[in-house]
């Protein structure tokens, strides 16, 4: 198959001249003989598109086929999709373990923040790991120990250990490698010189996160729920393990490690730390909307309907990304970033207005639906921003820190949401997304580093 910037519709052509010469973007049949190098005679058909390749071949009409079509892609996106599933398994079901055993919400909050802050200190260096040694070689042996420490807690659960046999065996999991990062790795070393295709590419990592991050808490509260409260975690082990050996398995695609990478830490690189403070800032958006939207649908009698408001918030968010990939965009990312984050902060207005002045969680629903719908564009665009001002050879690195930016900042937001709706409303809560917006807003437009050429 044609590399995907080739632009030639007929790519087995004879050339007769031992120098190609520009195309024509004047359509010629291919058994006639090719016109004069720099002619643009018109053609006697009716006037051609301004892209005729694009129109001769039926496949560049999806974007997305076009991306899978590459050698190898389909077979690591199965395996990334089944490993970075049991991400938004694994907190819900770690939390009905723990407190349908021990009856306590607290000491199940408190097990999976540990895990969190443990994940953000240790996310960055098993990234480092993974660009100085390779994916295959890393990420294997660290996601079997990440299981082991879910199947720790497991047991601990089930047979009554101490309480502090919860927090060491859930900080275990930490070592979980950043699969989402890896793949965006992969498709940036896969697709070097085509930003388009790229553009593409993270776009759908974006949709994939967002449908696994939908899709994952429903699955684990239903398994929990209908068969055992350890299924959630038993699965979401089972899934991590086998997409991740399925996803390593692909050498083709793994990018060549760095053992002496030739740039310097992504923290000193020009235009990162400021993208991390943005990462910060949209993860207060994401904790403290979740946090706030449980809270309004308890105060409305419908707690249990939270979860359904949140998924449609990231359906929302799902279909935008899969919309934003399939447009070709002109112009750099750190123009786009400023416009995506402030379309982010005006739509989070919507939710707000629709807990303060009406109070129907409906209506609540379909502002979050559409608010969602400037999350992926939004993330898409700074993770591109992250991709391109990362040094060489530190990428899977750079992508952690940014994810290290984000749970930060859903810590915080769930935190600052919480408190927000306990000492004033729940409708009041959602003016902290809306705060955390604009101040990603105001950090985003002070940042605007002329990106170096993408790697």
């Amino acid at each position: 198959m044609p590399h995907p910037t080739s632009q030639d519709p007929h790519p087995n052509s004879p050339s007769p001249e031992p120098a190609p010469a520009p195309r024509s973007h004047t359509r010629s049949p291919s058994h006639e003989p090719a016109p004069e190098p720099r002619s643009f005679t018109p053609s006697p058909s009716p006037t051609p598109s301004p892209t005729p390749e694009t129109a001769s071949d039926p496949r560049s009409l999806n974007p997305y086929r076009r991306l899978l079509a590459h050698p190898g892609a389909l077979a690591f996106t199965v395996g990334n999709l089944l490993a970075r599933l049991p991400m938004g398994m694994f907190s819900v079901s770690a939390v009905v373990m723990i407190a349908g055993s021990r009856g306590s919400y607290a000491l199940a909050g408190a097990v999976t923040a540990t895990g969190l802050a443990a994940t953000a200190l240790v996310a960055p260096w098993i990234a480092r790991l993974v660009d100085r040694h390779g994916q295959a070689r890393i990420a294997v042996p660290a996601t079997l120990f990440a299981a082991l420490g879910s199947l720790a807690l497991l047991l601990c659960v089930r047979y009554g250990a101490p309480n502090w046999t919860l927090f060491a065996a859930y900080t275990a999991t930490a070592t979980t490698p950043n699969i989402g990062g890896m793949s965006r790795a992969r498709w940036s070393h896969l697709l070097d010189g085509d930003p388009t295709a790229l553009h593409t590419a993270n776009s759908f990592e974006q949709a994939a996160d967002e449908l696994c991050f939908m899709l994952g808490p429903v699955l684990a509260a239903f398994l929990c729920g209908t068969y055992f409260p350890e299924a959630g975690t038993l699965l979401g082990a089972l899934l991590l393990v086998t997409g991740m050996l399925t996803f390593a398995a692909q050498r083709a695609t793994e990018p060549p490690p760095q053992p002496r990478p030739r740039g310097a830490s992504p923290l000193r690189a020009p235009g990162i730390p400021p993208l991390l403070a943005v990462c910060l800032a949209l993860g207060a958006v994401f904790g403290a909307t979740e946090v706030v939207t449980i809270a309004f649908a308890d105060e409305q009698g419908h707690r249990t309907a939270a979860g359904v408001v949140l998924a449609l918030q990231a359906a929302g968010s799902c279909a935008a990304g899969l919309a934003y990939g399939a447009i070709r965009l002109s112009g750099p990312a750190s123009r786009r970033h400023p416009r995506c984050v402030a379309a982010m902060a005006a739509l989070l207005t919507l939710p707000l207005l629709a807990a303060a002045l009406v109070g129907s969680l409906p209506l609540l629903a379909g502002a979050l639906l559409v608010a969602g719908m400037a999350t992926a564009p939004t993330m898409v665009t700074t993770m591109g921003l992250v991709q391109e001002r990362t040094p060489e050879g530190r990428l899977n690195e750079g992508m952690a820190l940014a994810v290290t930016g984000l749970l930060g900042g859903i810590a915080l937001g769930s935190a600052t949401g919480g408190w927000t709706v306990e000492h004033l409303s729940p409708a009041t809560g959602y003016a902290v997304p809306v705060a955390a917006a604009a101040a990603a807003l105001l950090m985003a437009a002070g940042s605007r580093t002329p990106s170096p050429t993408p790697h």
